[in-house]
């Protein structure tokens, strides 16, 4: 089938509240479609699905090969992929993994969602910059958000019209709109009982103005799905933790794992549940930090969870590792007991950002081989004593101190895993 893709000329245009309103709109007309995100993103794409009813995928240009990418963008569904930053943003030194990568990879047109609310006339050389960029990337018509009045988008039209390059919606500025955030990026899908509500006045408001023959003609056929490597699964039967402490789990890995013949099963440390049994448990990231008085008085899990170690591997990721830590300090200076398993103490008291790509040896622990990942916490290490789970570099190649930690069957680090390195 065919895709497009919305990106934008920074972050904060609103892309995210665009790409719903689409979404919303083109599955309430009957056309099967799908979202995508680009880039290493849990929360957006539980968004698109709430919008579409599909799943969505991450399509990651620095961490992914080509051919994974086609065959994870391969499907029947109209496919609309999410930007993220700026349309060339992407990893230092040169922008590796932007946007515009992917539209290269999938050879796919871009709309170019430009947050209008404090330029008029000057809305023109931004976008005829843009679309005169880089040849290979081609801007194929332009949505206006935040548009203050007719007046407005009559000025903005005009200015535009020279370029020859259609503006496909003028969305009016509409409080009711925003998308409330907190520190690692929107506020979780399933945590808004008003996400239905929102998403069809989203697609209301864009129905008004959307001309959808002509954004749907631009669409372009997806390249045929080529064979790609999958990250082996690092254990034959997973236990994966899956609540809103834990919500940051990649659906290509868990895919990849399902493929190659793994069972994974679930359980929910904010429920209380107990371990299941398998040959490996797997606490992924998420916001244990806005939970953890609840998770550290959730004593069938941390009990089951530390009888389980002594018998079965257990993998912790950012939120999962710290969980695995001794004792983990709230934004308040709270401190909550953990389950004790790794020598490791963390804390929100003192906020940093740990920000980028990261490539990932292995030194230990259930994964065999090189692993691209990312680093985005606001966590500061307080204690931590003991072998390192990986080596590591950074986007740029360059030696970063080692990760993780790892203490006989329990190991973890603050990186998300995303594919195997290619």
């Amino acid at each position: 089938m065919n895709g497009l893709i919305l990106a934008a000329p920074s972050s904060g245009a609103g892309k995210t509240t665009v790409t719903l309103a689409l979404l919303r709109l083109l599955a309430r007309e009957g056309i099967t479609v799908r979202g995508a995100k680009s880039g290493p993103d849990y929360i957006d794409p539980r968004f698109h699905e709430a919008a579409c009813g599909a799943p969505c995928v991450n399509l990651d240009a620095w961490a992914m090969s080509p051919a994974r990418i086609k065959a994870l963008a391969s499907g029947p569904e109209t496919l609309v992929i999410e930007g993220a930053m700026g349309l060339f943003d992407g990893a230092p030194p040169d922008g590796q993994g932007a946007v515009a990568d992917l539209a290269r990879i999938l050879d796919l047109p871009v709309i170019l969602v430009v947050d209008a609310g404090r330029m008029a006339q000057s809305v023109a050389p931004l976008v005829a910059g843009f679309a005169a960029h880089d040849p290979q990337v081609r801007i194929a018509g332009v949505i206006l958000n935040n548009v203050g009045s007719d007046r407005h988008e009559t000025m903005l039209r005009h200015a535009l019209a020279p370029l020859n390059l259609p503006v496909l919606a003028a969305l009016r500025r509409a409080p009711g709109l925003a998308l409330p955030s907190r520190h690692l990026g929107l506020v979780q899908a399933e945590e808004r009982g008003d996400l239905d509500a929102f998403l069809d006045r989203a697609a209301d408001a864009l129905a008004y103005t959307l001309d959808r023959e002509i954004l749907l003609a631009f669409s372009h056929p997806l390249p045929a799905a080529p064979d790609q490597p999958r990250l082996p699964p690092p254990a034959q039967v997973i236990a994966v933790a899956r609540d809103r402490a834990f919500a940051f789990c990649y659906p290509h890995l868990l895919a990849d794992w399902r493929a190659q013949g793994a069972e994974l099963t679930f359980f929910s440390p904010l429920a209380d549940d107990p371990i299941p049994a398998a040959d490996l448990i797997y606490l992924p990231g998420g916001y244990p930090e806005l939970h953890a008085g609840r998770l550290a008085a959730s004593s069938t899990f941390i009990t089951s969870l530390r009888n389980a170690s002594q018998n079965t591997e257990i993998f912790g990721e950012c939120g999962g590792y710290m969980v695995l830590g001794k004792g983990l300090t709230d934004a308040e200076g709270t401190r909550h007991q953990m389950a004790g398993l790794l020598p490791l103490a963390t804390s929100f008291a003192n906020r940093k950002l740990h920000l980028g790509y990261r490539h990932l040896t292995p030194l230990g622990g259930p994964f065999r081989t090189r692993l691209t990942a990312h680093e985005f916490h606001y966590a500061t290490t307080v204690a931590a004593e003991g072998p390192p789970l990986f080596a590591a570099t950074d986007a740029a190649g360059a030696k970063l101190p080692d990760m993780g930690l790892i203490l006989g069957r329990v190991s973890g680090s603050f990186a998300h895993v995303i594919d195997c390195a290619f």
